[in-house]
């Protein structure tokens, strides 16, 4: 990696401005290394890379099976590296070791998946008039962008980019300004892997200026966005300009629904690790606990115990949650605590920051409230932190209304021994994934995600993906 360069056309190359942004390491608050804070012009000769790499490059004329070789190159060095690749996210990012590590291992994943769907995208044929033959074939779009988030920026830098290449799209990315090492890394990595010049192109900056002007780009035929909803809006209205599509993933506010009848023994520790994985900086965090009121004191009293055995460190101590991201991020997440705590609503429990843990790192003491009141914004506004907010319900059609009771649908969880609620309350709850006595999949790559409303729109994951990242082409042929 060259410090303060971009990746494009297969190589580095120093950016138009000599703006720079520092790379922060949320453990300590001190700025390690620095990125280059590129700018339209930037983007321009990533763009015209990865064109010239779909139009008349090595990248456009590989067949889908070359492509599919390619990626599981790619999959296998990643393997190789996992270590390394490890080292750098957790010191990017504050994610505890083996959280890191967990992360290296879903991003070979991807590329080991998608790899092998590469040439397995399938068309159809329509029965039509006599004398025509009528065939729906997938095509890549040309070049995409892909603008990613700082939480998981490894795992993102897979799930977006390798069901784009595996359709045979080019890529520009534009990794978030707050962890931009991973993708550095592992777009150099590529190209030992196999990847032609061009097919993969990774420029850094702040949002306002590469991230605006990737993603009205005139020359970008797709863009996938994985943001806050207030910037997903901003993506989608720069999108329309020149007539794309997009998909935007952007968060949630997801329910977790607890039935006086579930296995506690199995939901206490589902339930805690759904808010505390990666500090709840996850956009699928289980941020809302909802407790049927007879079950409600059993409920709150074996997850108060459990939330307090939560400790929180550096990344080395590997505990159950790291720093948050930034110091802006941190001001942000206590807000909502000290918020909460002065609308009086009862700390059930916190966890504990290691003795040792820099002072100058960005931490927060992942908190457990309850009873919160319905219309308080801990119940309702996305925190983006390891904070649980517990709400009791009456019966079913009260848990109802308070699962949907948001503007998100992205992930949501019942846990009931009851099978015939278990499939109506399924099919009423607002969400892109549901899971029943479980909650998450793992990274799931073979499973669709994404939501509704302001948990944006579009899926990723699975063959869903590679449908979203490519464009279905009808071919009437008239042979008499």
């Amino acid at each position: 990696m060259e410090p303060g360069f971009n990746y494009i056309d297969g190589q580095w190359r120093a950016p138009q401005s000599a703006d720079t942004l520092p790379m922060i390491e949320p453990a300590t608050g001190r700025t390690y290394d620095r990125i280059a804070d590129s700018d339209a012009r930037d983007v321009d000769v990533a763009v015209a890379a990865a064109r010239t790499a779909f139009d008349t490059g090595a990248w456009g004329r590989m067949t889908a099976t070359e492509r599919g070789r390619v990626m599981s190159r790619f999959a296998a060095l990643i393997e190789r590296d996992a270590a390394s690749l490890a080292a750098v996210e957790a010191r990017d990012t504050g994610k505890p070791d083996s959280v890191a590590r967990a992360d290296i291992t879903a991003l070979a994943r991807y590329f080991e998946f998608y790899g092998g769907a590469a040439d397995k995208l399938h068309g159809e044929t329509i029965p039509y008039l006599d004398g025509y033959m009528v065939a729906v074939v997938h095509e890549p779009y040309g070049v995409t962008g892909h603008i990613l988030p700082w939480n998981y920026p490894a795992q993102m830098f897979g799930r977006t980019l390798a069901p784009s290449l595996a359709v045979g799209n080019a890529v520009v990315l534009k990794p978030a300004e707050d962890a931009s090492a991973s993708a550095l890394q592992l777009a150099e990595l590529a190209t030992e892997a196999g990847f032609p010049p061009g097919a993969i192109n990774v420029v850094t900056g702040r949002g306002a200026g590469a991230g605006a002007a990737l993603a009205s780009h005139p020359g970008v035929d797709f863009m996938s966005f994985t943001g806050s909803p207030q910037v997903g809006q901003i993506i989608q209205k720069l999108c329309a300009d020149h007539f794309i599509t997009c998909t935007l993933e952007l968060g949630g506010k997801s329910p977790q629904i607890v039935f006086a009848d579930a296995d506690l023994d199995a939901a206490i520790p589902v339930i805690v690790k759904a808010i505390i994985q990666n500090s709840g900086q996850t956009c699928s965090a289980g941020s809302r606990l909802l407790v049927e009121r007879s079950a409600y004191d059993a409920v709150v009293g074996r997850l108060a115990e459990a939330f307090a055995q939560v400790r929180v460190g550096a990344p080395a101590a590997d505990r159950a949650c790291g720093p948050i991201i930034t110091a802006k991020q941190q001001a942000r997440v206590q807000q909502f605590i000290d918020q909460a705590r002065a609308d009086g609503i009862p700390v059930l429990a916190q966890g504990r920051i290691d003795e040792d843990a820099d002072p100058a790192g960005f931490y927060v003491a992942p908190t457990l409230f309850g009873p919160v009141p319905r219309d308080n914004d801990l119940a309702r506004d996305e925190v983006f932190g390891p904070v649980l907010a517990v709400l009791p319900f009456d019966d079913e059609a009260d848990a109802l209304a308070l699962a949907n009771g948001t503007d998100y649908g992205l992930v949501a969880a019942i846990w009931t021994r009851d099978g015939a609620r278990q499939l109506r309350l399924g099919r009423k709850v607002r969400a892109g994934q549901l899971f029943v006595n479980c909650y998450g999949a793992g990274a799931g790559i073979e499973l669709p995600f994404g939501g509704t409303g302001k948990s944006g729109h579009g899926r990723e994951k699975g063959f869903a993906a590679m449908h979203d990242f490519s464009i279905t082409k009808t071919l009437v042929i008239h042979h008499g």
